[in-house]
This record gives structure tokens, C-alpha cells and sequence, in this order.
């Protein structure tokens, strides 16, 4: 996600600071329910790593709402975001369709650059199986270490995997789950860890998933050929990892490979031939068959006139 501009038509309300605090207490002898409040930032301090929001005054992990990472240019949920709030790049809140359940403190805490990394240990994912098949095998990521003050956060291939929202107790995001893995989950994995002082990346762990083959494709397509004429076919399938291939012609074996090249074939050579596949690592075989048609030898037209 890109950087956030503020959009119009709100409230706003502005104060200076590095922990700030605003109340929404002394405002509600203005028309605003119902309308949305923009909690305005002004005169930021250079070099911020991110901003973290927290309804109340206290700065902890169960009363966190929403927090914004200028590295990575997203937006990260805690325990108390409600669906209504949104922080932008400048570290202003967004609440929408403002209620008296907002009556109270709202805490902004921006982190340095050097504090980010204070006191956090680097994060790491732990996962018994790297190379699960799929839709068969049931994969869990852990990020660890384990602890009630992190946020945990994922992603794939440098893309934040979706977490819900509204999540009460953040540290169940620690473990990921994949039911039934597909070929689209393969890739490297990140956990990331937040507190209060920021966040960091654990280093990548690639998953590769098996799968295949999937039906195989005979190339070319067309069956008719004349006698004396080459007979070259190709087999493809996907599958990971790579499929091992034979031909059989009317039920007996041609030889192993994805090609098969007959010269200069006869009407012997009529008969059903089929491509089989097999990914040892699944367990998983496919075939695909055709059925090729050898006419007499082919006479051009300029010779068959003078017969």
C-alpha cells in the first residue's frame, strides 16, 4: 500500500509533541457524530520509523489501534482498532463515523529510527515441512520468540498476507496456517514482530510446494500424416518438481522422455499413442493419448497432373 493523503470534509485537530495526546471529550458540543475527525500531526521530527495510535492513555499492546511503518509503507492493526481508524504518512488519524464510544483519550507514539530495534529480538519462523504437496499437506509457520507484548505480521514474497482486523488476542497471529497449500502459496516467508518501539523482519524461509503433473499437452495437435513424412511429438506437463515421461504406441512401450521422432513413418505406424507422466515426489501420474493416421505417400500436384 502506497503512502495515505487525508481526505476532506473531517474535523481536524491539531497538536506539536513525540507522545501526544488528544481527547475527544470537550467536542462533542459540536455537531460531529456520526461524521469523521481527523486527529491532524503537525511538525513531525525527522528520520521516523513508523507511528503507533492507542485509544487511551496507555501505551500498551491491548490498547493499541493502528500503526503506520514508513519503511514498508503500510498499515498495521492492533487489538483495539475498531474498523472506523486509519493513520496516514504525516501519522494523522482517521476515525470515521465518529460515536460517543470514542469519548476519550487518543495516544500517538512516533518511533526513532535508533529505537526501532531496541530490546526487539530478531524474529525467526520455525516449520517442520519446506516441501509439502499439494492440497494434501497442512502447514503451520511459527514466529517466534513467543511474547504478549509483540504484534506478529506476515508475509509473502514481500506482500503483507491479509490478517483479520479485528483480532482480540494478536498473539494467535503468531502461528500461519495453510490448510491445504496450493502451488500459489509457493515462496519466501517473513514474520514480523512490533512493539511498541517498532518493528523487524525475520529472514526469509522458502516454501516449495510439489505438485503435478497436471494433464499433459501433445504438440503438434494434428493426426493425419502421409507415408514417408517425419513424425516428431512433444509432451509438456506441469509439475514440480520436473515429471518423468514414456510413449507407448498401441499399448507397447516407444521409449522414455518428453519426445518422440519416428522418420519417415509408413501406415505400420497407425495406432494410439500416449504420453505418460509421473512426479515421483507426489506420487501423481497423467496421460494424454492421440491417435495418428498414415495415408499412402504423398505426390505433389504438379507431378500428378502428368499422370
Amino acid at each position: 500500500m502506497g503512502p495515505l493523503s487525508a481526505p476532506p470534509c473531517t474535523k481536524h485537530i491539531t497538536w506539536k509533541g513525540l507522545l501526544l495526546t488528544a481527547s475527544l471529550l470537550n467536542f462533542w458540543n459540536l455537531p460531529i457524530t456520526g461524521k469523521d475527525v481527523l486527529l491532524l500531526v503537525h511538525n513531525l521530527p525527522q528520520n521516523l520509523a513508523g507511528y503507533i495510535w492507542y485509544k487511551g492513555q496507555m501505551t500498551d499492546l491491548y490498547h493499541y489501534i493502528t500503526s503506520y511503518a514508513v519503511d514498508s509503507q503500510i498499515n498495521i492493526y492492533g487489538p483495539a482498532y475498531s474498523g472506523q481508524e486509519t493513520v496516514y504518512s504525516n501519522a494523522s488519524l482517521l476515525i470515521q463515523n465518529v460515536t460517543r464510544e470514542d469519548t476519550g483519550y487518543h495516544t500517538l507514539h512516533m518511533i526513532k529510527q535508533g529505537d526501532r530495534t531496541r530490546g526487539l529480538p530478531k524474529p525467526y519462523i520455525t516449520i517442520k515441512n519446506l516441501n509439502p504437496r499439494e492440497n494434501k499437506d497442512v502447514l503451520a509457520f511459527t514466529c517466534e520468540p513467543k511474547s504478549e507484548n509483540y504484534t506478529y505480521m506476515w508475509w509473502l514474497n514481500g506482500q503483507s498476507l491479509p490478517v483479520s482486523p479485528r483480532v482480540k488476542r494478536p498473539i494467535e497471529n503468531r502461528i500461519l496456517i495453510l490448510p491445504s497449500v496450493t502451488r500459489n502459496e509457493t515462496g519466501p516467508y517473513q514474520c514480523e514482530t512490533w512493539d511498541r518501539d517498532g518493528g523487524m523482519h525475520s529472514d526469509p524461509v522458502t516454501l516449495n510446494v510439489l505438485y503435478g503433473p497436471d494433464l499433459p499437452r501433445i504438440y503438434p495437435s494434428f493426426t493425419y500424416y502421409h507415408s514417408g513424412e517425419n513424425l516428431d511429438l512433444s509432451c509438456f506437463a506441469d509439475s514440480n518438481q520436473p515429471a518423468q515421461y514414456s510413449w507407448t504406441t498401441n499399448g507397447k512401450f516407444q521409449l522414455s522422455g518428453q519426445k518422440l521422432s519416428i522418420p519417415q513413418i509408413t501406415k505400420k505406424h497407425n495406432g494410439l499413442y500416449v504420453c505418460s507422466v509421473r512426479n515421483p515426489a507426489t506420487g501423481k501420474e497423467s496421460s494424454k493419448s492421440m491417435t495418428i493416421k498414415v495415408s499412402g505417400k504423398w505426390i505433389p500436384a504438379s507431378l500428378a497432373i502428368g499422370f
